[in-house]
């Protein structure tokens, strides 16, 4: 359905031009996967493991175990910078000149890592706020005995 939907998009987007052939569309679709469909998947993906590490991130926080959620916050953070490394590139070929046309994948990859890096910053915060919080309480407990 999505390879339609580009053709679509293509012949709809460019009614000036020549009717495409069947070469054509698979010299585009094949171009499409190196410039849109791969890194649109890796950001995916990266964005998505981070968000699996933001979720055990929580969990552990909800534990009290602060340590292990410092370092899922952090290994979430590389996976993070990881998929907003794969966008920038894209967007400085794209300034550059290099063609690579409207993905509804792509956009939707870009939804993705915006939506999880909100998502890892309220995390951030709640560690910022919950952390010190234990450690005062612990201090507090441990004055009482």
């Amino acid at each position: 359905m999505y390879q339609s939907l580009e053709k679509m998009f293509i012949k709809n987007a460019f009614p000036t031009q020549r009717s495409l052939s069947s070469y054509d569309y698979i010299y585009q679709e094949e171009n499409m996967d190196k410039k849109i469909i791969t890194p649109a998947m890796d950001i995916i993906i990266q964005a998505g493991d981070a968000r699996l590490l933001i979720f055990d991130a929580l969990t552990a926080m909800a534990d009290n175990d602060y340590e292990k959620t410092a370092e899922k916050l952090q290994e979430a953070q590389k996976k993070m910078t990881e998929a907003h490394k794969i966008q920038t590139d894209m967007i400085q070929g794209e300034a550059k000149g290099e063609a690579i046309g409207y993905s509804l994948l792509f956009t939707h990859a870009q939804d993705t890592l915006m939506t999880i890096y909100s998502e890892l910053n309220i995390a951030k915060k709640l560690y910022k706020v919950f952390e010190p919080l234990e450690k005062r309480i612990t201090r507090l407990e441990k004055r009482d005995l």
